[in-house]
């Protein structure tokens, strides 16, 4: 496994960006697909997540979407909920990776992925998780001329009505094929938003596919949340590799 750091210029000062890449890597550009960490940002379970991903032929970019936070504290994300105080540190940190802002970041970390040699960057994938999940569908809406497949696992406020960036209201733009990985018990993918979100996307006509995870919680495919599931988290990568190695190969 080959691991580099790539510090992309954005709007709002450089955001450093983690490239997971195999070590042979063969003919040609990798497949290249951007991973967006959930609400604990980037740390090692991430960083682990991101090397299994590129073992398996991609080349992986995994951005601190935090970076305008500045240097903070990691997160116990064991425990950090049931904390009132970490809770409020994170939300606060949560706040500086709003919908529009990491948009931003991921057209400049497009950009600067085709300068990467080896990537290929004209047709990408994304996946995500909790709110990484958002973004990855948010992803597929914000550039349908490059981003041809679009993962989320348990991704949080995917079809929010009365939410401006709610990512369902960008569907008629979507040309990637998606797939969404929803726990059964999940205050932030209830049944009424999933039900919301595919009749927007059949309304849309956008190629997805979405598949209840049952007895699962919000967080299962995390391997350091307290309610990872490790039968739930295998299913999940079967799915993400289904997913790019049908669109991106």
């Amino acid at each position: 496994m080959t691991v580099s750091q790539l510090d992309v210029r954005t709007d709002d000062g450089v955001m450093d960006v983690y490239l997971y890449a195999p070590e042979a890597a063969g003919d040609g550009p990798l497949p290249t697909v951007i991973m967006y960490a959930d609400a604990g940002g980037v740390r090692p379970v991430s960083r682990e997540m991101a090397a299994q991903l590129a073992s398996h032929g991609y080349l992986v970019a995994l951005p601190n979407v935090f970076y305008r936070a500045g240097e903070f504290a990691p997160f116990d994300m064991r425990t950090v909920f049931g904390d009132e105080k970490e809770r409020a540190r994170l939300y606060e940190v949560m706040k500086t990776a709003g919908v529009p802002a990491v948009m931003r970041d991921t057209g400049a970390l497009l950009a600067a992925l085709a300068e990467v040699p080896g990537a290929r960057a004209d047709r990408v994938g994304t996946i995500g998780y909790c709110m990484g999940g958002r973004l990855s569908f948010a992803a597929a809406g914000a550039f349908p001329d490059v981003v041809a497949a679009a993962a989320s696992f348990h991704g949080g406020r995917l079809a929010v009505e009365d939410d401006p960036d709610s990512p369902h209201h960008q569907a008629g733009r979507v040309r990637a094929r998606l797939y969404f990985g929803v726990a059964d018990n999940d205050n932030t993918c209830t049944p009424e938003d999933q039900a919301r979100l595919a009749a927007t996307l059949d309304q849309a006509g956008v190629d997805y596919r979405m598949e209840l995870f049952e007895g699962k919680l919000h967080g299962f495919a995390v391997p350091d949340l307290p309610v990872h599931d490790e039968e739930a988290a295998k299913r999940h990568w079967d799915r993400a590799l289904e997913l790019f190695d049908a669109v991106l190969r």
